[in-house]
């Protein structure tokens, strides 16, 4: 039987006071949100590492409170995607980088770098930027040891092993639908984002070995729920990619890929978190998905 790729569905981010005793438990204690989050899906995004630096504590601390099997993705530095705007990114990812997601062992996923919506492509730029990220632990080591001041005394210098690493990249801006940024994805192994939203470009190209779906919300961003017949279809969008296949209904900017024979994992976060749709919606998927 041929091989599927594995589907991880879950939420971004888990610090939200409007899911206390909605979601949440009202009498759940604040520091147990994670770990209860994490009891109902197989992988969560983690935001605060948009923000700023976080400190390799912190991934242990998410580490100790996650089951094994779970696995995170990490948002990228803002201030290399949004300040910086991948110009002299250089030590700005050797600094996140030893910051401690390595700390997280097997539970480091994919990393997320996420751009404003006012950044256009620029072919010259992303390809240096694309170049700069570490397929591997090994090659975030290496980086993170080049480190400045900003991270001294507070980095984490340490793999449990060589683990492949995957990036993926959420664009919002038209520009980015050429053909160009398709294929310098692909050379470098780097999902595209598939982003539901009602104001940012929705593309299902298929540019790596696995698929990163955040779901916003379709009608109202961060704010509109997913009703049965629109889980229905990203079930059934789930699954083809895994077996490897293209979604019938995919918009794209490029012919449809050939099938690969050992599948995708897929990676879908519902990010509708302002009204509390998210974790419901994730486990109405889940449940869809034949998840535990």
């Amino acid at each position: 039987m041929a091989r599927e790729g594995t589907i991880r569905v879950g939420i971004s981010g888990w610090t939200y006071a409007p899911w206390r005793g909605v979601f949440y438990p009202a009498d759940l204690p604040h520091k147990r949100e994670l770990a209860f989050a994490a009891e109902h899906f197989r992988s969560i995004e983690i935001n605060g590492t948009f923000y700023g630096l976080q400190r390799p504590e912190s991934f242990a601390r998410w580490d100790e409170e996650t089951p094994e099997g779970f696995v995170f993705a990490i948002k990228g530095s803002r201030y290399i995607t949004h300040m910086l705007k991948l110009k002299g990114a250089d030590t700005p990812l050797a600094n996140f980088m030893a910051s401690g997601p390595l700390r997280l062992g097997s539970k480091l996923g994919p990393i997320l770098w996420q751009f404003p919506e006012r950044m256009t492509f620029n072919a010259e730029r992303f390809e240096s930027f694309l170049s700069l990220l570490p397929r591997n632990t090994e090659e975030a080591l290496a980086l993170a040891r080049k480190h400045d001041e900003r991270v001294d005394g507070r980095a984490w210098l340490e793999a449990d092993s060589k683990r492949p690493m995957r990036h993926a990249v959420e664009i919002r801006h038209q520009s980015f639908c050429t053909g160009e940024f398709i294929e310098l994805l692909r050379r470098y192994n780097v999902a595209l984002v598939c982003a539901d939203t009602p104001e940012w470009p929705l593309l299902m190209d298929l540019t790596a070995d696995f698929v990163y779906c955040r779901l916003h919300g379709s009608e109202q961003l961060y704010s509109s729920g997913y009703d049965e017949a629109a889980l229905d279809l990203w079930a059934q969008r789930a699954r083809t990619w895994a077996q490897g296949g293209e979604a019938s209904d995919a918009t794209r900017v490029l012919p449809p890929t050939r099938p690969r024979a050992g599948g995708r994992d897929v990676y879908i976060y519902f990010d509708n978190d302002a009204k509390v749709h998210a974790p419901f919606n994730a486990a109405s998927l889940s449940d869809r998905l034949g998840i535990d």
